[in-house]
């Protein structure tokens, strides 16, 4: 890329980026956000196909057209209050872009402004997802699907600007990336009464310590110690006073898996365990799964296909096999229909120093061209 060229495309993209960082909407809330993505679109004579809001998906008629590529980003942000001294910092209280879809944003609009411009030099058709919800159930991605966004598409494929990874770096690896997640509540029923008369109840909070300890044997003992898996608990809500044995008392949590056939086994065992101890304590209870996601599978073939771009535009040095990761991601939905592949782009180091979805996080915005750089590189040469 040309020094000149470079700046342009750094200058337009951090513009888009900030912009979408002052101004963060939660997940289904995107419609601003929809509006400039629309707008910019527009202006580039890109075609607004006809999606439900706020989604956007514009389309771009490939010189040849014989086959369709559709490129994803994800457009909400997370209730999360940002921290830190930004020139650029969220002008909404107590929402932010936490997770770098600001930047996915900004990269696609780019992008698309530059295949645009360059359209005669662009081979297969181009579908840009611009997604509402991916932090959120239910899934924008599904949302999308159902709507047919996929239909004749070819291939997908999506990048996240991921801070673990180091500035510099790509990574990306064939099958499991991300992990599947479920959440999940257990409801336990018992019989309330004095603390003092422990024998005369039926003590949910006992019961739901046993089933806390039980649940992770699954981990332990039922899952392939080889197959990563997670069962978190991560809230529980019971009791009213501090001498008073509730009725009641319910636990929230998610499960996370690398494999649909270990997600499905972790949630078998999960209602055995539940149903069994309270059974055994003389109390009862269930357990309801919520809108969960598939793992990240990224197809072999398109994953080798993304390998070479990384490697031919960047160098074989920059490409990194990653390892998987228990976060999940909607782009999994995708995965699951169509085959494509899912694109780490490092960022870690002084300036992206934070996790994501921390009230810190910011991404490195040098990093961004190179992101640009790539989409066009698997654009130009998809057939």
């Amino acid at each position: 890329m040309m020094a000149a060229e470079y700046k342009q495309i750094m200058d337009l993209a951090i513009v888009h980026r900030r912009y979408f960082h002052q101004n963060p909407e939660l997940s289904g809330q995107e419609f601003e956000t929809a509006r400039y993505i629309k707008k910019h679109l527009q202006e580039l004579n890109i075609e607004i196909l006809d999606y439900e809001e706020p989604s956007v998906v514009g389309y771009l008629k490939g010189t040849d057209g014989k086959s369709t590529l559709a490129l994803r980003a994800d457009m909400d942000a997370l209730p999360v209050m940002e921290e830190g001294d930004k020139s650029y910092r969220s002008q909404i209280p107590g929402v932010s872009h936490a997770c770098g879809h600001d930047g996915h944003m900004a990269i696609l609009l780019t992008a698309a402004k530059w295949l645009s411009e360059n359209r005669h030099e662009v081979r297969p058709n181009i579908v840009f997802i611009f997604q509402s919800s991916e932090e959120m159930s239910p899934s924008g991605a599904d949302s999308l699907i159902k709507q047919g966004v996929l239909d004749g598409v070819d291939a997908i494929f999506g990048i996240h600007l991921w801070q673990p990874l180091q500035k510099g770096k790509m990574g990306i690896r064939s099958g499991a990336m991300m992990a599947s997640v479920d959440d999940f509540c257990i409801t336990i029923k018992g019989k309330g009464g004095h603390g003092a008369l422990p024998h005369e109840t039926i003590d949910p909070i006992y019961v739901s310590s046993q089933i806390i300890g039980a649940l992770q044997s699954i981990i332990s003992r039922r899952v392939n110690p080889l197959d990563p898996a997670v069962i978190s608990i991560g809230k529980i809500e019971s009791g009213t006073s501090y001498n008073i044995i509730p009725e009641e008392a319910s636990m929230y949590g998610a499960v996370r898996a690398l494999s649909n056939e270990t997600r499905n086994l972790i949630g078998k065992e999960m209602k055995n365990v539940v149903e069994g101890i309270c059974s055994s304590l003389g109390a009862s209870g269930r357990i309801d799964m919520f809108g969960g996601l598939p793992p990240v599978i990224n197809e072999k073939v398109m994953t080798h296909f993304a390998e070479e771009m990384i490697e031919t535009a960047f160098g074989a040095d920059v490409l990194v096999e990653t390892e998987p990761v228990m976060a999940s991601e909607d782009f999994s939905c995708y995965l699951e229909q169509q085959k494509g592949a899912f694109i780490f782009v490092g960022m870690g180091g002084e300036k992206s120093q934070y996790p994501h979805h921390h009230p810190m996080f910011d991404i490195d915005e040098d990093v961004i061209p190179a992101a640009i750089t790539l989409l066009k590189k698997i654009a130009l040469e998809f057939d």
